[in-house]
């Protein structure tokens, strides 16, 4: 299992619109990757350490069974995932692929 973290990063003129981001994109991912997506959760940035700002304002974890699944997936949908993005934010996704180790 592999997890995808799909991280916003807070930037100064960043938006990001939570009400189309949780009712439509997520659950257009969704669909689009319901026979390969073992999960998904989202996170809202509260603060960072030691009283610091959020470092990210929204973080997606989103599981797999592995990278090849997640590739196909995302081969398969790219342009009209990626291509909603401008939709809810005009930060640019940092995406990260782990592998759970502990």
């Amino acid at each position: 299992m592999i997890r995808v973290n799909v991280m916003y990063p807070k930037q100064e003129g960043g938006s990001f619109d939570y009400d189309y981001y949780l009712n439509t994109h997520m659950p257009l991912v969704g669909e689009r990757w319901s026979d390969v997506v073992r999960g998904m959760e989202v996170y809202k940035g509260l603060g960072g350490a030691g009283g610091a700002p959020e470092p990210y304002v929204t973080v997606a974890s989103l599981k797999f069974d592995s990278v090849e699944a997640f590739t196909q997936a995302l081969e398969a949908h790219a342009e009209e995932i990626m291509g909603d993005i401008p939709n809810f934010t005009n930060i640019d996704p940092i995406v990260q692929i782990e592998e759970q180790l502990l």
